[in-house]
């Protein structure tokens, strides 16, 4: 049994009775779904066999009692989530990232981000990474709005959806940004967060905009330097740990950097402060 998504331009593979039934259980992945009859860039695949061990461990992290590790074995990267209940969830990825075996747990909210972390691995060395943000359409362009949880990402895009004529979200939480032939382009994803927002759309990216709270509305254009510190933290957090990876990253960052301006938003949660991102970017 096997099913395809296009996700970003990229047809992943799911195979494997048990795991094409858990992956098609998650909510968003559904628009994604194309018919399998190309060569996908990578398979993920119900394994049978036992998980590789760590050879070192990268990044370990715990989010509602799931403590996470990330790491390298002795042919690729090594994912695993151990919940406070129930057996763990293994997800290694060989050297060539073509091939993503996952075996345990299917939970669904760990399998979700194991597919994240499986999609995301696969698809870097072709810059394309899933940013920490909140993104809306407007014009037909697309704006990242970026910065820590509870900042008000959220909230500054409905303020968008609300007060700016045409303005809509692509997703909520972790969109796709891919750079082609130079020019970067905002994919909606599979993955929205706490907002169910699963749009199977793209659109060329406009701008970034670092949000921070202030009694204030005040915008201001960043420089290269700091364009890259407002969004280095934005990006998948394991993947700095890796050299690889991060490689990757900074690739991936100085493309974006020098096709899009980067702002940072001093703000007030009001209609004016959507006016002046909107009026400033578009």
């Amino acid at each position: 049994m096997k099913q395809d998504y296009l996700i970003a331009g990229h047809r992943i593979r799911v195979e494997g009775d048990r795991l094409v039934q858990a992956v098609d259980e998650l909510i968003g992945f559904a628009p994604f779904k194309v018919v399998a009859d190309d060569v996908p860039l990578c398979r993920f695949i119900e394994s049978s066999e036992e998980a590789p061990t760590f050879e070192k461990v990268l990044y370990t992290n715990e989010i509602d009692g799931i403590v996470s590790q990330f790491g390298c074995y002795s042919n690729g990267f090594l994912f695993v989530m151990i919940p406070p209940k129930g057996e763990k969830l293994e997800l290694w990825l060989d050297e060539s990232k073509q091939v993503a075996s996952f075996k345990g747990n299917y939970q669904l909210r760990l399998l979700r981000f194991a597919c994240w972390m499986a999609y995301g691995v696969a698809t870097v060395p072709f810059q394309t990474v899933a940013i920490h943000t909140s993104t809306i359409v407007c014009e037909g362009k697309a704006v990242l709005f970026l910065g820590e949880s509870g900042t008000g990402k959220s909230t500054h895009t409905r303020l968008w959806r609300e007060h700016i004529e045409g303005a809509f979200l692509l997703n909520d939480d972790s969109p796709i940004i891919r750079i082609i032939d130079g020019k970067p382009w905002v994919y909606g994803s599979p993955w929205s967060g706490k907002t169910p927002c699963y749009k199977n759309e793209s659109y060329p990216l406009a701008a970034c905009v670092r949000l921070s709270q202030a009694p204030y509305n005040q915008i201001k254009k960043l420089s290269i330097a700091q364009g890259y510190g407002a969004l280095h933290p934005s990006c998948p957090p394991n993947f700095a740990y890796s050299d690889e990876l991060y490689d990757y990253i900074s690739d991936f960052l100085g493309s974006l950097l020098s096709a899009v301006p980067v702002y940072h938003l001093a703000c007030l949660p009001d209609a004016a402060a959507a006016h002046l991102s909107h009026d400033t970017i578009l």
